[in-house]
């Protein structure tokens, strides 16, 4: 029998009642799932056509709503069709809450084996259901356009293509960060001592962690490039008397934290300019952290971003540079579809050897690195549990479809560290001065 053929007045127990008359017109949702997956189901999935495979008592739930959710499944098979379909609402998932969709993401990923169907029955299915069902419907309004596209606003990597990828991601909402991030507004990997550390200590001892690296002492000239919300320019001037200044491509971040540092009275000491890395003064600094920007600047402008810092520091002084990156040399460098169309559009990321390469062949000596893949899936646990927390809030002040986004970009990214497919790493390097002077000490002066 084929995926298309019904017994006349038979109906499967899953499948949900015939229609008047007795009989099937085609294939069911149920119908797909079956020839796509082998295997028993670990999740229940239901179609807007009243089919349903799976065990009816499965934790998770799967609902295919409406006949466009399936259309984003066939057209775009993998994680994008997901997300257009879940996003868009088209898609629901019950058993998990939007905020933090972790375990449904687990099941999935472990439990239910997908494999391409035989051609004949991929094509009787969908000459079946309609050939109008491979006709791509438009996406959600969350997502960017594809990278061939984008051309249209500059090259890759080119500042006014930059500047509309970071402003995609950053510019959402402020007060919708500041409910998901916590009230230090740190959108970066956080240092647990313990898996019991709150989010907002496990991010103050980050930025401890990156002062004592980089020697802090009052008086000094920081640079923070790719700033953020300006949470290390703060805390060095609070902190550590430190005359800091920030950057970021992203205007509302900048007027944020221009705004949290005159409300803390630290206008002597900070300030966070709206402005691209490569615009930032050429004054010497003594000390640079550069802390989740990298990922943005394209794999092959690493000499050109690390000649800029370099070029921006002082002999003898030390950069810290703070990234995500792959878990070796060999995976590819740009990012899959759903992080490329909903999170980080044209973000790029390379192996730790060849970061590491590419900050020595710049000019720099590199003396430490650190791996802190774990930490950041505690501080993507972290941050779910404060949008599921917040959920309510979020929902409306940037939308149900933005929230989800966040809920399933988190919740994948913490499975992504948590099973090696990224890291986080930091590295500490000096730029020498005459004859390989750097004033850095025998022994690490910080506590790792």
């Amino acid at each position: 029998m084929s995926l298309t053929d019904r017994t006349p007045g038979a109906a499967s127990a899953s499948a949900g009642p015939p229609p008047a008359g007795g009989r099937r017109t085609g294939p069911t949702v149920a119908d797909v799932i079956r020839a796509v997956t082998t295997g028993d189901l670990p999740v229940r999935v239901t179609g807007y056509d009243g089919s349903a495979v799976g065990p009816a008592d499965a934790g998770i739930t799967l609902s295919i709503r409406t006949e466009r959710g399936l259309s984003y499944l066939l057209t775009a098979p993998g994680d994008l069709g997901m997300a257009r379909a879940y996003v868009s609402g088209d898609l629901g998932l019950d058993g998990v809450h939007p905020g933090d969709p972790y375990e449904a993401l687990r099941v999935l990923k472990d439990e239910m084996p997908l494999r391409m169907p035989p051609v004949a029955d991929a094509v009787a299915l969908v000459k079946g259901l309609g050939w109008e069902r491979l006709r791509p419907p438009p996406p959600p309004p969350q997502e960017a356009a594809p990278r061939w596209r984008r051309v249209m606003t500059g090259l890759r990597h080119s500042k006014v293509r930059d500047s509309s990828a970071i402003s995609h991601h950053y510019d959402v909402s402020n007060a919708f960060y500041e409910k998901v991030l916590g009230p230090s507004m740190t959108y970066t990997c956080a240092v647990f001592h313990s898996p019991g550390d709150t989010l907002e200590e496990a991010q103050r001892a980050k930025y401890d962690l990156v002062a004592g690296k980089l020697a802090l002492k009052p008086g000094m000239r920081l640079l923070d490039v790719g700033c953020g919300w300006g949470g290390m320019v703060r805390h060095a001037a609070r902190e550590y008397g430190v005359r800091a200044l920030g950057v970021t491509l992203s205007r509302e971040q900048a007027e944020w934290a221009q705004a949290a540092i005159e409300r803390e009275g630290l206008g002597d000491l900070a300030e966070v300019r709206h402005l691209d890395y490569r615009d930032a003064p050429r004054e010497q600094f003594d000390v640079i952290s550069s802390i989740g920007l990298t990922e943005h600047i394209g794999v092959r402008n690493y000499p050109a971003y690390f000649g800029a810092l370099r070029s921006r520091l002082k002999p003898g002084g030390r950069l810290l540079n703070h990234c995500i990156t792959r878990a070796d040399n060999r995976a590819p460098h740009r990012s899959g579809a759903f992080i490329d169309r909903y999170v980080f559009p044209d973000g790029e990321l390379a192996g730790p050897g060849r970061l590491i390469s590419e900050i020595h062949d710049a000019g720099f000596e590199v003396h430490h690195e650190e791996n802190l893949r774990q930490h950041y899936a505690l501080t993507l646990a972290g941050w779910c549990r404060n949008l599921v927390d917040n959920w309510d809030f979020c929902v409306n002040e940037v939308g149900a479809g933005t929230a989800r986004v966040w809920g399933l970009y988190m919740a994948g990214s913490r499975m992504a560290f948590e099973r090696n497919g990224i890291q986080l790493h930091q590295v500490l390097a000096t730029q020498n001065g005459p004859e390989g002077v750097n004033g850095y000490p025998l022994r690490p002066d910080w506590t790792p």
